[in-house]
């Protein structure tokens, strides 16, 4: 009965909340099947893309438009059924695009639409990163320098909370800065759940920071993302191939449990091999081929043939691909295998199991095969030894030599347990947009990097060059879509620094509330948590909680409970206090130095909750529906889990 209670509690609580639901009108794949945001169009100027609309559309009109860029219209030269055939303006500047389209059941932008290139890469440098694990909900990592930590406790002094979505966004960013890479290429498990459609939504923001400031990406579908409901309707195509002048890219659908492609998959791979002879070609799958070499997880596997020597391979190919002990998909694995020397597939891309692995195989023809799987770049769950947050530069010549920079120079291998770099482990973003401007602020541990940088902000909105002190330039800007984007070239030193652009001179002080302690009355030297709520016209740059006693001041960094990087509830686990008098004191900030301070003092009778105002700090107080019912909903969740457990 009292579980019923408490449910229907929660019901009624929830419905008292105003909701902003994530819905779109038109899904992407309503109206086009290719291109997508995961699978852009590949074309120089003057040249001709295949467009292919869902059944039953037709498209009447197609252009693309960048921040700096277009519109251009797209000249359709003939429609064969749902297939349209378009030439890219020969005007058309190099970049990623967004594509506009007009259709008989509606219009729909889709950014990353159509990448165009002046001519086509001898070399290819991939952005390589996977496992992003985008959430609407509250998973956290934390990192301290080079150390990666599942608990706070264990990071140390200065540990930052890192979510999924701030994770990606770095990452995406630094590939988007970075003049060393061409493509930014995502191995799946884009997000954490595949029926998220706010962390879709969320994800896709990360992808769109990037590919507005010109810079295309390549997205494949991980077992997170399976089934591909949303992933299908927003990202793009579960298996597909693109041609970059001497590049063959296919990505391979590895779906859930099953952990590989199928025959058929397999079969039709090998049609779009045999159509394209000449090519270098590059597979993205999510599932990696191999659990191990003779030289340990990394390492070299020479002189084989997958025909000939099968039985000695086999025990080294992974179990996602082989079957498990049983070998339930043997054909599968070996025909792959075949495949890769048969095609000379020079270079496999793959995530999954959080953790980094480099093998090459080198076959009885003494062609060497590349498989190179990322840790995961977003994901918090994985193991702390030898692992962190990374991401790593890949690149092949049209020779099909592949390369991997900077690796050897900080580990002195390939090889080691370590082979991608520290993005974002080391370099992080923390972008945020209010009602009257946006902010971002740069921790940079790694190393300097200038380039192109891209900020959501409301129409209006101006440089604050007060509380900027990065070195930047305004090279435009441009509403696409309902968002509105200015485009900087920024350089980011070592340390934190920001950016920050508002609508006025912002002197507006953010609000802070203390909700409640889980449990509502903490026991000295137990741990317990504080939740709170904050919010600010431009963005909350930093939540902190500070535990006041007799003795001294300890702080605590608000971690989201949400994805959102614009939420509003955070919330901080204190690791006990060894006195029954203390002050909870809530510090918010924007990115302005605004402040705003709520405190609430604990005894050993009672505890009482007040809002601190001097002159460098206020808060106000909240109204209407959604501040106290949501404060009611959070002290509920608790009891839920209580009861669940």
């Amino acid at each position: 009965m009292k579980r019923a209670a408490a449910l229907f509690l929660v019901l009624l609580t929830l419905s008292l909340i105003p909701v902003n639901t994530v819905k779109a009108d038109v899904f992407p794949n309503e109206i086009l099947k290719f291109p997508s945001t995961g699978t852009p169009a590949i074309a120089k100027p003057g040249e001709t893309v295949t467009i292919q609309a869902a059944d039953g559309v037709d498209i009447t009109r197609l252009s693309i438009i960048s921040i700096l860029n277009g519109p251009y219209d797209l000249n359709i030269l003939r429609k064969e059924g749902g297939t349209v055939i378009a030439e890219i303006p020969k005007e058309a500047v190099p970049g990623s695009y967004f594509l506009q389209v007009e259709s008989s059941k509606g219009s729909i932008v889709i950014p990353n639409g159509v990448w165009v290139l002046n001519e086509y890469p001898k070399v290819l440098r991939i952005w390589h990163v996977s496992d992003t694990h985008v959430t609407s909900g509250s998973k956290v990592g934390y990192v301290n320098g080079e150390k990666f930590c599942r608990s706070l406790s264990k990071c140390g002094e200065g540990a930052i909370p890192l979510t999924s979505y701030f994770a990606t966004d770095s990452a995406f960013t630094y590939g988007a800065m970075s003049d060393e890479v061409d493509v930014i290429i995502n191995t799946g498990d884009d997000v954490d759940t595949a029926g998220d459609l706010k962390g879709y939504n969320l994800y896709l923001n990360a992808v769109e920071n990037a590919v507005a400031t010109g810079k295309p990406a390549i997205i494949i579908k991980g077992n997170h993302d399976d089934p591909p409901t949303y992933y299908s309707k927003l990202v793009g195509l579960t298996d597909f191939n693109l041609t970059i002048g001497k590049f063959l890219i296919i990505g391979l659908d590895s779906h859930g449990d099953q952990a590989h492609p199928n025959m058929d998959q397999l079969e039709w791979m090998e049609s779009v091999l045999e159509a394209h002879p000449d090519k270098i070609p590059i597979v993205l799958v999510h599932h990696p081929f191999w659990y191990k070499t003779p030289e340990g997880r990394s390492g070299r596997i020479e002189g084989y043939s997958a025909t000939d020597d099968w039985d000695t391979i086999a025990p080294w190919v992974s179990w996602y691909w082989i079957g498990g002990p049983d070998r339930t998909s043997e054909d599968i694995a070996k025909r792959f295998l075949e495949d890769v020397e048969k095609y000379n597939i020079k270079l496999v891309l793959s995530g999954h199991v959080h953790a980094d692995y480099v093998q090459v195989y080198k076959d009885k023809n003494g062609n060497e095969h590349w498989f190179v799987t990322n840790t995961a770049t977003g994901a918090p769950d994985k193991r702390e030894e030898n692992n962190w947050y990374g991401s790593r530069i890949v690149e092949i010549d049209e020779n099909g030599n592949v390369r991997l920079p900077y690796i050897k120079d900080m580990f002195g291998t390939i090889f080691g347990p370590l082979s991608s770099l520290p993005v974002p482990q080391e370099f992080l973003v923390f972008r945020k947009t209010g009602e009257d401007g946006s902010g971002a602020l740069f921790i940079n541990k790694y190393k300097e990097i200038s380039g192109k940088f891209v900020l959501v902000a409301p129409e209006g909105a101006k440089v604050d060059e007060s509380a900027t002190d990065v070195e930047y330039r305004l090279l435009g800007e441009r509403t696409i879509g309902d968002k509105h984007y200015m485009l900087f070239n920024v350089t980011v030193p070592l340390g934190e620094h920001q950016i920050v652009v508002t609508k006025a001179p912002d002197t507006t002080k953010p609000t802070v509330e203390i909700a409640y302690t889980y449990p509502s009355k903490p026991k000295v030297g137990k741990p317990f948590q504080v939740y709170l709520q904050a919010s600010d016209n431009v963005g909350i740059k930093e939540v902190q909680v500070e535990i006041v006693t007799a003795s001294g001041v300890k702080k605590y960094t608000g971690i989201p409970t949400k994805g959102d990087p614009n939420g509003n509830y955070f919330y901080v686990k204190v690791d006990g206090v060894d006195t029954p008098d203390y002050t909870i004191r809530a510090v918010a900030v924007d990115f302005n130095g605004n402040r705003a301070m709520a405190e609430k003092v604990i005894t050993q009778s009672s505890s009482t909750t007040s809002t601190v105002s001097p002159s460098t700090a206020s808060t106000t107080s909240q109204s209407g529906t959604c501040g106290p019912a949501a404060i009611v909903a959070l002290a509920l969740i608790p009891l839920l889990m209580r009861r669940k457990k």
